[in-house]
């Protein structure tokens, strides 16, 4: 090869290779936050369901609505139980910096964090809708071809994602977002100390309010891999939510249809 080829040759490598890092890991990870939440308040249907072994042995069903704080850009949540039947009408409620679990029965908010597990390999701040880009600090690992929960192949940015505040849900995450659609396509979530806790796989996307979003996520433990969860949306629809919603003296009063 001549001198001229090679200096051509050195100058797509080095175009090719901008092209892929030109967005910054935090831009990535925004993108990716437009296309797992809507811009809009709104609300949707979860259905968690526990395995051990392949078999089913739990499930919860909850309502969860979600809007926008304009100030921090960051979304507030309130979560309630549909099922089982013992816990209908429980809710739980991110409220600026606090997380709280109400139950009418008592009627008695109570602290909690992010970890507290719902059922199986699900907490509570894995179920929020959260802007990762405003919890966590990212940086650009590389690119990899990873393949989803289907086995399908998929070429993606690996970044490293590290908690920027106190309400992130884990210390550190690593994530794997496909290159040009910036859909969400697996994550490992770490302990303060290091230690791996669970792995996440995003599936069966579909359009939910005007985009493709992912409709399931499975939870995989990463000690005992015979335990999973998965996380399935049902419905999305777009819904005036009242701001006495996410304050914490109004749980008791809240009537919710």
């Amino acid at each position: 090869m001549n001198l001229a080829a090679r200096i051509v040759t050195l100058a797509l490598t080095l175009l090719l290779g901008a092209a892929v890092h030109a967005q910054s890991a935090q831009e990535i990870v925004t993108a990716t936050d437009k296309v797992r939440n809507p811009g809009r308040p709104f609300r949707t249907t979860l259905t968690l369901t526990e395995y051990v072994a392949g078999k089913e042995r739990d499930h919860d069903a909850l309502a969860v609505f979600s809007k926008e704080d304009p100030a921090t850009h960051q979304f507030r949540n309130l979560v309630q139980y549909v099922e089982p039947a013992r816990d209908a009408g429980k809710r739980v409620l991110l409220d600026g910096h606090s997380l709280w679990f109400f139950d009418p029965d008592s009627k008695v908010s109570v602290r909690i964090s992010a970890q507290q597990r719902l059922i199986g390999q699900a907490a509570i701040g894995d179920i929020l809708t959260v802007n990762l880009a405003i919890d966590y600090t990212a940086s650009i690992v590389g690119t990899e071809k990873i393949d989803d929960a289907t086995r399908q192949p998929h070429q993606c940015w690996h970044l490293d994602l590290k908690a920027a505040n106190d309400l992130a849900t884990y210390n550190r995450v690593e994530y794997w977002i496909e290159q040009g659609s910036f859909y969400p396509i697996k994550g490992k979530f770490y302990s303060d100390s290091g230690r791996l806790l669970k792995i996440l796989y995003f599936r069966n996307f579909s359009e939910r309010l005007g985009a493709v979003r992912p409709t399931e996520a499975v939870i995989i433990d990463a000690v005992d891999t015979s335990r999973a969860t998965t996380a399935t949306f049902g419905e999305y629809a777009y819904q005036d939510i009242p701001e006495a919603w996410f304050q914490r003296d109004y749980l008791p009063r809240l009537q919710i249809k």
